[in-house]
């Protein structure tokens, strides 16, 4: 504003719509508030003032009368206790009562005279070996409170002077009592002393120890000796720290004991227990702790503990030795001790079991090859920072996956299963208390040692040398007949929550039955029914059918395919009932897979039986789109959906693929001139340089016959078609030293390929390539694989069971050698294989070293998989390989995995039954005055019917260019088949013409002939002229 001349001030105007006065009250308030909020800050002061006065002026008293008790201590007693006689330790004397008082464990010269006492006391005892009596006189009952007052604050200031020197004492605390005399032998012999548990005060004495915590005073001792190992006087005797700690953890123990329970924060498990490699300090109170008693009594209270206070443990020493993998690893290394006792219970296997799943639960997992490994996925990025703190130290990993052996796991299902019969009962029977208790411990100590730790090692041991698998069906099959899960004991409800009860036992049993079906033979299986009878391996089918289908599909927390999640340790923690789930998810679908796999071996259940009964049309719908839980079952477990209506999605996937690439396509770019006599050369030389963009667009083919001349026809694709099947037959031919022959007549890579071409690599890609075409075109081709070559298309691995359809004698052989009764190693059989390709002999050893291995009893299963895996899979590794780089430039894994091995040879191949002419003819349309009631077709159709099946795999090969039909029926050959008259009139000269066909469009065109034996004949030469494609 410019100045007006108008000296008058302007009138404010407050457009806030308040009143002056209103915000002159809030303000008043306010300012009202914080004077009240000062003044009581002030009250707070003042009173916090003269409670540190108060305080202060106390403890300034105290010490006052400390200073004076002290002075007229060394008045009479002398500095060094030069005037101290036996007397002195009586209950008339002033002498301890006066020590006790003014003991100051940071006061050197307090220390002094402690030690001079205690020295003194050892030896007055030493003398007259009546310790009541130097302490309560000629009666210890009038005096008995005064004299264990007396001693157990007299033992209290002992160990405070010793956690309090501890550095300067650490050279002395690991040495014997018959080693030296220095200071800190003569406190802790004192203790020893003082502690019997012969003594009548010594319950007291020590329950007074226990409440002033002085386990975590020994536990900052301990820690301060291990910083200062080496200065240890006499390796493999027993120290006097040693002795004190072993005295108190069994006079704790003992019965009758009147001692008060402890706080389980400072109790021996939690201060000294998380100590790492503790034992190894202290192997006699390795010994003494592994006692019966005393490992009942400490693993009930670390129980409990765990139960009721998880989080109580003392501060991690590090972050590589957390206190709770420390005390998993010293309960570990004695509880096999402790379980092979003869009165070992099964109350204290449960408790041992519960409080090793909590603390293993609580570890990062364990993998023997993750230290190897320098590379970090994406998805461990996510929780890098987490997973960086949760690195086990590499001895303390050694320590706990050491303690898991086999004797450990024997031991504990020994206790656990004892009194629990393996044998199925009556399937009425609810399983009692004892047995859901049983079934629990060990299921839950299994499942999480699978989530944390290698499995590797321990499986093998569990699957055959304990009653696992036997005692967990018997009591998941009678679970499910009275369809009745009882819950889970308190201390491992932590795992399911409200979670199904079956989920527990199926996480064990699934993992371990799987790994028996690995390496049990066909014989075992299907003729002596190992390790289940078949009737009940079809009950345990529908078992897991059911489960798989609530977990994957009804239940709606738990997630398709996300098992990876399992080993992420902060989801494991954060959502446990999750995490077992997805689990549960995966080893189940897993064991029905391979289940799945025996049945197409030899069939002992309907195909049915695996195929979940909700799935419908909407799933179908559903499974097609990706992220869908409908697809994820597809991806995870697709043994659930029929296998129609997978080959239904499976085309429709195709087709879609195809549309896509056929809208981008204008033209056809790719024509190839290829000779029918070298069919093979011309299309490896023309066609496997081709991008996968080439390969899933159209490809047009004009063959050259013998003579050079180009055959008559346009390639509308049935050209093609004829092409795919004269190739795969040429290139998948044994002559041609490519492939080989089962003893079935089945083809697998010939590991001797090398040999005979010189880029055989390339030309298995080559064929993979050309494979995955035809099943892209859905053109059937008439070539039969062996199944563990097509378990290579599925990345899988092959196993003993499958070795008898590529070696049936050496498959004999192996099963002699694993059930020979006698000395193997008389065999003089060694760890190599003989190789024989083509007259040359090759050796090759299985394992480095081999050839100076012999085979043993103890190692031949060993040697019979190392065989098997040689022969299987690393023969024809580098063919197989290449073949399926070929295979996945067009066909996708996920589509692939939706079949198993025998599924998926009826997709390359189509089913080997008969030819349906019923279902031809209901799917076949007329032209050119044809009709389905005229009396040519009618003739027509009898003909094909009498035809014997190799004459009708000619027939459909002359008019599709694939001597089989659609896999779902021909209902979906694309276009439907088609009948059309060839001619006009029924002239001579036309009935003296021969069908021809257009394969392209699925066509026949067939003369009107006069009569069923003239078209018998006709249509006989016509498809057996093989005359290419100049017929049409």
């Amino acid at each position: 504003m410019f100045f007006s001349g108008d000296p008058a001030s302007r009138k404010r105007v407050d457009l806030g719509g308040r009143s002056s006065k209103e915000r002159d009250r809030q303000k008043l308030l306010e300012q009202t508030r914080l004077e009240r909020n000062r003044r009581l800050w002030s009250r707070r002061q003042n009173s916090a003032a003269l409670k540190i006065q108060k305080y202060f002026r106390g403890r300034k008293v105290v010490e006052a009368e400390h200073a004076k008790v002290r002075e007229h201590f060394y008045q009479t007693y002398g500095k060094h206790c030069q005037n101290v006689d036996r007397h002195c330790f009586g209950p008339d004397s002033e002498f301890l009562r006066q020590l006790i008082f003014f003991f100051d464990a940071r006061n050197l010269n307090d220390f002094s005279v402690l030690v001079e006492t205690c020295r003194l006391l050892l030896n007055l005892v030493q003398d007259s070996g009546d310790t009541i009596g130097l302490f309560a006189g000629m009666d210890y009952s009038p005096n008995h409170s005064l004299v264990a007052y007396r001693l157990k604050r007299f033992s209290f200031a002992c160990i405070q002077a010793i956690h309090q020197n501890r550095n300067q004492l650490k050279d002395q605390l690991l040495m014997t009592t018959e080693e030296s005399s220095a200071s800190a032998i003569i406190l802790l012999q004192a203790l020893l002393l003082l502690l019997d548990p012969k003594l009548p005060w010594a319950c007291k004495a020590v329950g007074y120890l226990m409440q002033r915590n002085v386990f975590s005073l020994f536990r900052e001792i301990i820690l301060t000796v291990k910083e200062n190992i080496n200065a240890r006087g006499s390796f493999g005797k027993t120290s006097a720290l040693e002795r004190v700690l072993a005295l108190m953890i069994s006079h704790v123990g003992q019965s009758p004991c009147i001692c008060l329970d402890v706080d389980s924060q400072w109790s021996f498990s939690s201060q000294i227990l998380t100590i790492p490699f503790i034992w190894q300090l202290f192997p006699y109170l390795k010994e003494v702790f592994a006692s019966w008693s005393l490992t009942l009594y400490y693993t009930r209270q670390t129980a409990l503990c765990m139960q009721n206070h998880p989080n109580l443990l003392p501060t991690d020493i590090s972050n590589d030795f957390p206190g709770y993998a420390c005390l998993l690893g010293n309960i570990l290394e004695t509880a096999g001790a402790a379980l092979s006792l003869p009165d070992c219970s099964f109350e204290m296997a449960i408790d041992l079991a519960a409080v090793t799943t909590f603390l293993l639960d609580a570890l990062p997992p364990i993998n023997s090859s993750s230290r190897e490994s320098s590379t970090v996925g994406e998805d461990d990025m996510i929780i890098g920072d987490e997973i960086g703190e949760l690195v086990l130290d590499r001895s303390l990993e050694q320590q706990i996956t050491n303690a898991i052996d086999s004797r450990f796991l024997l031991q504990l299902t020994n206790v656990l299963f004892g009194g629990i019969s393996a044998v199925c009962g009556l399937h009425n029977e609810v399983p009692d208390d004892k047995e859901v208790a049983a079934v629990a411990a060990a299921c839950a100590f299994l499942h999480v040692t699978f989530n944390t730790l290698p499995i590797e090692r321990i499986m093998t041991v569990l699957a055959y040398r304990t009653e696992l698998v036997p005692v967990l069906w018997n009591f998941i099959k009678r679970c499910h007949h009275n369809q009745k899960w009882s819950p889970l004991p308190e201390q491992f409800l932590y795992l399911l929550g409200d979670a199904p009860g079956w989920l527990l036992p199926l996480s064990v049993f699934c993992p371990v039955y799987k790994h028996m079906l690995m390496i049990v033979d066909n014989e075992e299986f299907y003729d002596q029914e190992k390790p289940l009878s078949l009737k009940d391996a079809r009950c345990l089918i529908v078992i897991l059918r059911q489960a798989l289908w609530q977990l994957l599909w009804v239940i709606p927390s738990a997630h398709p395919g996300s098992g990876k999640s399992i080993s992420n340790t902060s989801a494991h923690r954060g959502h446990p009932v999750e995490a077992i789930q997805n689990r549960v998810g995966t080893v189940v679908s897993e064991l029905l897979s391979q289940l799945q796999d025996w049945n197409n071996r030899r069939q002992f259940t309907p195909p049915s039986d695996f195929h979940a009964d909700g799935v419908n049309d909407y799933f179908i719908s559903q499974a097609v789109m990706e992220g869908t839980k409908a697809h994820g079952i597809l991806k995870q477990a697709p043994f659930l959906i029929p296998f129609t209506s997978r080959v239904k999605i499976f085309t429709s996937q195709l087709e879609s693929v195809r549309q896509r690439q056929g809208a981008h396509a204008v033209f056809t770019r790719n024509r190839f001139r290829i000779r029918r006599d070298h069919i093979l050369e011309d299309a490896f030389n023309q066609m496997s340089a081709l991008s996968e963009e080439d390969l899933k667009g159209l490809i047009r083919v004009t063959f050259v016959n013998e003579f050079g001349v180009e055959e008559a026809g346009i390639d509308g694709g049935g050209i093609f078609k004829d092409f795919m099947e004269n190739i795969t037959r040429a290139a998948f031919d044994v002559q041609y030293g490519l492939f080989k022959e089962t003893a079935d007549h089945l083809l697998y890579p010939n590991p001797g390929s090398g040999m005979i071409h010189e880029q055989h690599l390339q030309f298995f890609h080559f064929l993979g390539t050309l494979l995955a075409k035809a099943m892209f075109e859905g053109i059937l081709v008439d070539i039969p694989f062996a199944t563990f070559f097509l378990s290579k298309l599925k990345q899988k691995y092959n196993y003993l069971n499958d070795l008898p359809s590529l070696d049936p004698e050496l498959y004999r052989h192996l099963i002699f050698l694993k059930h020979y009764k006698g000395n193997i190693s008389e065999l003089e059989l060694y760890f190599v294989i003989v190789n024989n390709e083509y007259g040359e002999q090759t050796e090759e050893e299985l394992l480095p070293g081999g050839k100076n291995i012999r085979v043993t009893n103890e190692n031949v299963i060993t040697f019979i998989h190392l065989v098997s895996n040689h022969r299987l899979n690393f023969q024809i590794r580098q063919q197989s390989s290449h073949f399926h780089r070929g295979f996945q430039q067009l066909m996708q894994k996920d589509l692939i995995d939706m079949f198993n091995e025998h599924e998926l040879q009826l997709l390359i191949s189509g089913s080997l039954d008969s030819l349906d002419v019923d279902d031809l003819r209901c799917n076949t349309n007329y032209a050119g005055g044809y009709h389905s009631d005229h009396h040519v077709i009618d003739m027509f159709w009898e003909v094909l019917k009498s035809f014997s099946l190799e004459n009708q795999k000619k027939f459909l090969k002359f008019v599709t260019g694939c001597s089989r039909g659609p896999l779902l029926g021909f209902k979906y050959l694309e276009p439907l088949f088609c009948i059309q008259r060839a001619a006009g009139g029924a002239s001579e000269e036309t009935l003296d013409r021969l069908p021809t066909s257009a394969t392209c469009m699925n066509l026949l065109k067939l003369p009107p002939y006069g009569s069923k034996e003239q078209l018998e004949a006709k249509l006989m030469y016509a498809i057996n002229a093989e005359a290419g494609f100049d017929l049409s």
